[in-house]
């Protein structure tokens, strides 16, 4: 991913947290057929000095017979993001010299993918992914709460997703590029259009 220096995440602290708070991830691979895509929710864990995502897909789903274990792999996440229509910009009336753009915040993950099978590996990281999602509820579910006969039969259904982090790249485009009277107008028609979590960004990533 191209990643210009005025928009990139400083640090990989920030990258691993901005995975954990959108964790509906595109898995993306080259195989014999092709570049084949899988949609799919993850949950990051460490391991030592070693970084994973973990997962699963429905076993229906060829992606994972077709890519060998240890293969390359690249995991893509997405966050909020908005068109930002150059009528925003309080210089437009000074020069005329704006274009529309589009602010967003992306991450891409560089590793290799596997796919355990074993009952322990699915049903420990099915466990940990439904309970860091259940966490804020009232009445949170948890895997004991179904039948251990219907959750084997559920699980025969699915393979699980490895995958092993060699690298990071972060890219938040929040108009860094604009000077600060442009960013006040960013700022204010995001929250006029109802981009609340996008002008939440650009007045963090404000240069000072």
């Amino acid at each position: 991913m191209y990643v210009p220096p005025l928009f990139a995440m400083a640090e990989d602290r920030e990258i691993a947290a901005f995975c954990a708070a959108h964790p509906f991830a595109t898995l993306v691979t080259q195989g014999a057929e092709g570049l084949y895509a899988t949609h799919l929710p993850v949950i990051l864990k460490q391991e030592g000095e070693t970084l994973s995502f973990f997962g699963h897909l429905a076993r229906a789903n060829p992606h994972w017979s077709t890519t060998p274990d240890g293969s390359e792999a690249l995991l893509i996440f997405q966050g909020p993001q908005a068109y930002v229509t150059p009528s925003w910009y309080p210089t437009k009336k000074e020069t005329g010299k704006v274009v529309p753009t589009w602010n967003y915040a992306a991450v891409h993950v560089r590793g290799t993918v596997s796919w355990p099978q074993d009952a322990a590996f699915l049903r420990q990281n099915l466990s940990d992914l439904t309970d860091a999602h259940e966490a804020h509820r009232a009445h949170p579910w948890a895997m004991d709460d179904a039948p251990d006969d219907f959750l084997a039969m559920q699980m025969r259904a699915i393979v699980g997703m490895a995958f092993r982090v060699s690298g990071f790249d972060g890219k938040m485009k929040m108009s860094q590029n604009r000077p600060a009277v442009d960013v006040d107008g960013v700022i204010a028609g995001l929250e006029a259009s109802g981009e609340q979590a996008v002008a939440e960004l650009v007045a963090a990533k404000r240069r000072r």
